[in-house]
C-alpha cells in the first residue's frame, strides 16, 4: 500500500509482478497443478504488462486506499468540477472513511412544520417534519478558487447514505421525495427530506381535554453499530423548539410546547451497539372548543336541575321538569359524542364528570318523586312515630333551619254544634224527638269535628317531615355537587399547568 501512494511507475510495476510472483509459488508448491499454475502465472505476468496503463490509472484514481482524493478542476465551473468527480462515485457502496476503525459522525436535526392529528384509539401522532443529515465523505475535497465553487448539488444515488430510521415510524413515508444532496468542498455532505411520521406513542387521556402527551422519535442506523456510525444533533434542543414553533403552519388542535434531545449512552467499549438519538416531542391540547361545547352546557343543565328545587314539592310539574331535563341531556351527550375520545389506557376525566353530571339528575328526580309522594299521599298515613318526630322535625329540622310551626288554634265548634229545625216537622212530631234528634246530631257534629281534627294533625306532621327531606337532600345535593367539580376542576388545572 506505501508503494502505492507513492505514485511510481516503475515501483507499482515492482510491486504487481512481486505479488504477482508470491501468488505463483504458492501454488506452485502443489505438485499435481504444477503444470497448469505455471501456465496460469505466465498469462498473468503477459497480462498485467499488457494492461499496466490501465491498471496503474485506476489504482492512482482510488481514494479510499492511501489518501483522500484531491479534485482538480480543468476550469472554474460546474461541468469540469462534475467530470472531476466522476471517479468517486463508484465508491458509492462504501462508506466513505480512510481507516475502517472509525466511525461516520451523523449530525442531524429536524424542523417540525405541523401536528396533523392524534389518533387516541391506534396511540398514534402524525407530524410532518424536515430532517437533515450531515457527514463527511474522506473521499473528496477540492479548492473552491480553482473549481469556481464551494457547493455543487448531485443526485443522491452517486454518494453513500447513511441508513438512518425512526424507530416509532408506524407507516411508509407518504411526504414527496428529495433526489439531490449538497456536497461542499471539504468532503461534507448535506440531505434534508421532507418526512411524514407517523409514530406509535404512549397516549394519557385522562385529563382531557386538558392533556399533555409526550412522544419521542429515537433515529439510529438500521444495520451499522455504534463502531460505524455514531449520531449527533446538529442542533440546540431549544434552537429546534423555537424554530418549529416559528415555522409551524398548523394551529389546529395541538399546541407544541417543547422538543427536548436525549443521547443514549451505551458503556459497551467495543461499540457493539446502536447508537440512538431521542427527540421528546411535548405537545397540549387546545381545550376551547370542548369547553364550549361540552363542559359549559353540562354546567348550565346541572344548574338548572339545582335551581328546580325551588319548585314545589308537592306539584307534579317538577317532577315532569326534571324527567324533561334528564332527557335533553342524554341527547346532548349522543350528539356530543364525536368529540370524545374513543379508548386509552385509562378512562378520562371528562367521562366521570358527564357520568357524575347525569347521576346527579337522576338522583334528585328520584328524590322528587318520594317526596311527592309522601306529600300527596299524608292524609291517608298513619300518625308519625313519636321517635320519627323527634329525629325529624326537632334535629334534622335544626340542621336544615326548618324549626316546627307552631299549631294553629282549633275553631269554635260552636257554629257546626247548632242543630238544624225543621218547622214542619216540629208540627207533626212531639216535643221528645225533637230532642233526642237534636241531641243525636250534635253527637255526630262532634265526633267529625274531632275526627277532622285529629286527620289535619297528622297530615301536617307528615307535610312538614316531607318538607324537612326535602330541604335536607338538597343540601346533600348541593355539598356533592361542589365537592365533585371543585376535585375535578382542581385535576384539570393542574395537568394543564404541567
Amino acid at each position: 500500500m506505501v508503494a502505492l501512494c507513492m505514485g511510481g511507475g516503475q515501483k507499482l510495476n515492482l510491486v504487481s509482478q512481486e505479488l504477482v510472483s508470491i501468488r505463483c509459488q504458492r501454488y506452485s508448491g502443489h505438485q499435481q497443478k504444477n503444470t497448469f499454475i505455471m501456465a496460469s502465472c505466465s498469462s498473468a505476468h503477459k497480462w498485467l504488462l499488457s494492461s499496466m496503463p490501465t491498471l496503474t490509472l485506476f489504482i492512482i484514481s482510488m481514494p479510499a486506499l492511501c489518501c483522500t482524493y484531491k479534485v482538480n478542476c480543468s476550469n472554474p465551473d460546474q461541468p469540469s468540477l462534475l467530470q472531476a468527480l466522476t471517479p468517486v462515485f463508484n465508491l458509492n457502496s462504501v462508506r466513505p472513511v480512510l481507516d475502517t476503525n472509525s466511525p461516520t459522525d451523523i449530525y442531524m436535526y429536524f424542523t417540525l412544520y405541523g401536528i396533523l392529528g392524534v389518533d387516541e384509539k391506534a396511540q398514534l401522532l402524525t407530524t410532518y417534519i424536515w430532517l437533515h443529515y450531515w457527514w463527511m465523505n474522506e473521499f473528496i475535497s477540492w479548492d473552491p478558487i480553482q473549481c469556481g465553487a464551494d457547493k455543487i448539488t448531485l443526485p443522491k444515488e452517486k454518494f453513500w447514505l447513511p441508513d438512518i430510521v425512526i424507530n416509532e415510524f408506524m407507516e411508509e413515508n407518504k411526504a414527496p421525495t428529495v433526489p439531490y444532496v449538497g456536497l461542499y468542498s471539504d468532503g461534507t455532505i448535506h440531505d434534508s427530506l421532507p418526512v411524514k411520521v407517523v409514530s406509535s406513542c404512549n397516549l394519557n387521556i385522562y385529563t382531557f381535554p386538558f392533556d399533555i402527551q409526550n412522544c419521542s422519535m429515537t433515529f439510529n442506523s438500521y444495520i451499522y453499530y455504534a463502531m460505524d456510525i455514531k449520531i449527533f444533533s446538529g442542533r440546540s434542543a431549544e434552537l429546534i423548539t423555537e424554530l418549529s414553533k416559528r415555522v409551524m403552519t398548523t394551529k389546529g388542535e395541538w399546541e407544541l410546547l417543547d422538543i427536548t434531545v436525549l443521547k443514549q449512552e451505551n458503556n459497551d467499549t467495543f461499540g457493539l451497539y446502536t447508537d440512538k438519538l431521542r427527540y421528546d416531542i411535548t405537545v397540549r391540547r387546545r381545550s376551547t372548543m370542548y369547553v364550549v361545547n361540552l363542559l359549559l352546557p353540562s354546567c348550565f343543565l346541572i344548574t338548572v336541575d339545582l335551581f328546580s328545587f325551588l319548585l314545589p314539592p308537592q306539584s307534579t310539574d317538577r317532577s315532569s321538569f326534571k324527567m324533561t331535563l334528564i332527557l335533553g341531556y342524554t341527547v346532548f351527550l349522543l350528539l356530543m359524542n364525536d368529540l370524545l375520545p374513543v379508548t386509552g389506557n385509562s378512562i378520562p376525566l371528562i367521562n366521570v364528570f358527564f357520568t357524575l353530571c347525569l347521576a346527579l339528575m337522576v338522583a334528585s328526580l328520584l328524590e322528587t318523586i318520594l317526596i311527592t309522594n309522601l306529600l300527596c299521599c299524608s292524609a291517608d298515613l298513619p300518625p308519625v312515630p313519636g321517635w320519627f318526630k323527634f329525629l325529624v322535625l326537632k334535629i334534622l329540622g335544626f340542621l336544615v333551619c326548618m324549626p316546627r310551626k307552631k299549631k294553629r288554634k282549633s275553631e269554635p265548634m260552636t257554629g257546626t254544634l247548632v242543630p238544624r229545625k225543621d218547622p214542619a216537622d216540629t208540627a207533626v212530631e212531639d216535643k221528645a224527638l225533637q230532642e233526642l234528634q237534636c241531641v243525636s246530631e250534635v253527637l255526630q257534629a262532634i265526633r267529625a269535628q274531632v275526627e277532622r281534627q285529629k286527620g289535619s294533625q297528622s297530615s301536617e306532621d307528615w307535610l312538614q317531615v316531607g318538607f324537612v327531606i326535602d330541604r335536607l337532600l338538597f343540601g346533600i345535593y348541593i355539598i356533592s355537587l361542589s365537592v365533585s367539580f371543585i376535585t375535578i376542576i382542581v385535576i384539570w388545572v393542574k395537568a394543564y399547568k404541567i
